[in-house]
């Protein structure tokens, strides 16, 4: 185990010389990069040294309790050592956990697109709860999210709804939520109390660089049109809408959100590129899930994930069978202790392969 921290320590050393230097805090990029990665291996280095005072102090109690020439010594000195042997194996679990090579992914920010599914006016209604769901989610987690284009519903809520999500290890965290979400409960419109089963599709698409993913000019089709409202009427008389299509594909993306044609063309091409980057990371899942079995990130999208039961005031996450009676909290943005749980079985996997290694 110290052979291995010790690794870390030296690119932990390489890292704090590169961020003082002037050129790198001259790229701004690069900078941010190797800030991240020195946060990182910050959390591990703290981690080796407890490590090595626990070493330590098991020495030190085994030295004393094999001179045994002070009875009083040698019975705190067992105690010490009971207590430091009993600290380690937590300890060691949490520096493995550490030491598992982070998905370079995780750090990205997002474009979240939620679809009404089955369920007609019902599914856009509970498109729009997930919406909500979410931006208030983001919001305590001191994330910004800005909104790309929606289509809403006919009686409330969307039929499609795309924004961003910047902030830290963004990807990381959101990218469990990919799939179908399941929503029971009895409609406004129902005269007879019944329950009606609807359903939304939430994707999480990891935002690409320019250098990720090369979009040639002649490979996409530009429309501009006039950005709509409720019931599609147009709410301005400038073509300052845009949607791309990528010909090659037939990838669509589109934003409407802002007053500049400009404006909405470079976010377009975002979503563009982050829709092109997610179709190759979802291959790319599918050929990793098929060999690792993985519970929660399968590469199927169109799993159905997660189930709202109104009447009983449960979520059930299907992917974990962990079910909640919270469901209150948890449409109302208190997604952590969901999101922490598949972290938990994620990481957990991801241990376990890494195990052979320690």
């Amino acid at each position: 185990m110290l052979e291995k921290l010790d690794i870390v320590k030296q690119r932990f050393d390489e890292v704090s010389d590169l961020i003082i230097q002037p050129d790198i805090i001259a790229d701004q990029k690069k900078y941010i990069q190797l800030n991240k990665e020195y946060k990182d291996l910050r959390e591990i280095m703290d981690k080796r040294e407890q490590y090595i005072e626990l070493q330590d102090r098991i020495r030190e109690a085994e030295e004393l309790i094999s001179d045994g020439s002070d009875p009083e010594m040698t019975e705190m000195a067992k105690m010490q050592l009971e207590e430091a042997e009993g600290g380690l194996p937590a300890l060691e679990e949490q520096i493995k956990m550490l030491l598992i090579p982070k998905d370079p992914e995780d750090a990205k920010d997002v474009v979240m697109e939620i679809r009404a599914g089955t369920g007609g006016d019902e599914a856009s209604i509970f498109a729009g709860d997930l919406y909500r769901m979410y931006t208030k989610y983001c919001e305590s987690r001191g994330w910004k999210t800005h909104l790309l284009d929606f289509s809403e519903g006919t009686s409330g809520g969307y039929k499609e709804i795309q924004f961003e999500v910047s902030g830290e290890d963004v990807y990381g965290t959101l990218k469990f939520e990919a799939g179908v979400h399941r929503v029971q409960r009895v409609p406004q419109t129902e005269t007879q109390g019944r329950v009606h089963t609807s359903a939304a599709t939430v994707m999480v698409l990891p935002e690409a660089e320019d250098f990720e993913v090369h979009i040639d000019p002649k490979d996409v089709r530009i429309d501009y049109f006039c950005s709509s409202g409720p019931g599609g009427q147009s709410v301005n008389t400038t073509y300052s809408a845009v949607r791309l299509t990528h010909i090659p594909t037939g990838v669509v993306a589109q934003c409407q959100d802002e007053k500049s044609q400009h404006k909405n063309k470079d976010k377009a091409f975002k979503v563009l590129r982050s829709r092109l980057y997610d179709m190759e990371l979802a291959r790319k899942q599918e050929e990793d899930a098929a060999k690792r079995n993985s519970q929660v990130s399968s590469g199927d999208r169109s799993a159905k994930i997660r189930t709202y039961n109104y009447p009983q005031g449960r979520v059930t996450d299907h992917r974990i069978g962990l079910t909640l009676y919270d469901l209150q909290n948890i449409i109302n943005g208190d997604l952590q202790k969901i999101i922490d749980e598949l972290m938990l079985v994620h990481n957990t996997e991801k241990l376990r392969e890494a195990s052979e290694t320690f």
